[in-house]
């Protein structure tokens, strides 16, 4: 758990929240105590039928080649074939369990990787991959998933690969399932959604953290509460930014429906406002992923074998989103869809489980 540590042993009271100072190299502590969340007078709902639920698979399937490269194809809906750029590393850093990587961000030549091992409770680490070195080196999926293997300690080969890798320090990081980046600031933000057990959240609060690339741990944090009229949300589970610098995420609040939520994330107040068109239908039972593509200016909402995705410029004010704006992919591999990313370029990075793994789309628009 990480340490509240107080300056002059005073509490500052700015704009609402109450911040609490830290020594150098200690995270900056904010409690924001007004209202973060708006919800509109009347939600209206729009009948994406086009978006077919697929359930989670009663057993994820395992990937068909763990140790070299395999193809996740759609078989549904807008077309996109995903294929293995890496293997992730398994075990991990000093046999470390990393088989069960949350969420990942690509930024420029780096892949982040958000770790939680289930026996950490609600700890983790990031890991960040130099994908320009590990190119250079002409770095097989195979070469980086056993990077960290006694053998491969012996292989100057995987020294070099290895020497690409920076491995964070453990932090709580609550599921893990949010790392995202601000195309606006160029900051990275994840919420710290610590959990009893999965879905079921620890705290009525909602707390983001920002996330040094470089030392890839947290260095600020805020705390508030997500509630407006008989609406009360815990907190995020995924995020997204676009290039407007509005944070995202998406829940499904029953069986069926979606809500979207906009805001936006400043140093020491946040503000999230419930986006006014419900989506009727939902692409599956887990809440996966969150993504935004800046090549076509679309998010995406990533459920297990199932993607839904729809244009940002239609959620501003009482949403103008159609039925025609709304695509939909579907899949049929039963892999665990663990998240989703973009590059500058619109390049997609999927990241699915059981064996981990970082898998290229074809297709720049989808």
């Amino acid at each position: 758990m990480m340490r509240r540590i107080s300056l002059l042993g005073g509490l500052i009271l700015v704009l609402g929240m109450i911040a609490t100072p830290v020594t150098a190299n200690a995270m900056v502590q904010v409690r924001q105590t007004s209202p973060a969340l708006t919800t509109p007078k009347n939600l209206t709902s729009l009948d994406d039928r086009q978006v077919h639920f697929i359930p989670v698979p009663s057993t994820y399937a395992q990937a068909a080649n763990p140790h070299g490269v395999n193809t996740i194809a759609s078989n549904q809906g807008s077309p996109v074939t995903f294929t293995t750029k890496y293997q992730l590393p398994i075990p991990g850093y000093q046999h470390q369990a990393w088989g069960d990587p949350q969420s990942s961000a690509v930024v420029g030549q780096y892949l982040y990787v958000v770790y939680c091992p289930t026996a950490w409770y609600n700890r983790g680490r990031i890991v960040r991959f130099d994908m320009a070195t590990l190119s250079n080196l002409q770095a097989t999926p195979a070469q980086v998933q056993r990077v960290y293997t006694n053998a491969a300690a012996q292989s100057p080969q995987e020294k070099r690969i290895r020497a690409a890798i920076k491995v964070g320090p453990a932090f709580t990081t609550g599921h893990g399932q949010s790392l995202a980046y601000d195309w606006a600031t160029g900051k990275f933000y994840m919420w710290c959604d610590r959990e009893l057990a999965p879905r079921i959240n620890l705290s009525n609060d909602g707390v983001l953290q920002q996330i040094s690339p470089t030392s890839l741990k947290p260095v600020h944090q805020i705390r508030f509460r997500l509630k407006s009229k008989s609406l009360a949300v815990p907190g995020g589970h995924v995020l997204a930014f676009d290039r407007a610098g509005h944070a995202y995420f998406w829940t499904r609040p029953d069986p069926v429906n979606v809500y979207i939520y906009q805001g936006t994330i400043h140093r020491n107040n946040v503000h999230f406002r419930l986006t006014k068109q419900i989506l009727e239908h939902g692409p599956g039972t887990c809440v996966q992923s969150m993504a935004y593509n800046p090549h076509n200016d679309r998010l995406y909402l990533v459920a297990d074998d199932s993607i839904a995705s729809l244009p940002v410029a239609k959620l501003a004010g009482n949403g103008s989103l159609t039925a025609a704006d709304v695509t939909w992919t579907g899949f049929a591999s039963t892999r665990e869809f663990e998240g989703l990313t973009f590059g500058s370029d619109g390049q997609a990075y999927l990241m699915s489980n059981h064996n981990p793994e970082i898998l290229v789309g074809n297709s720049l628009n989808w």
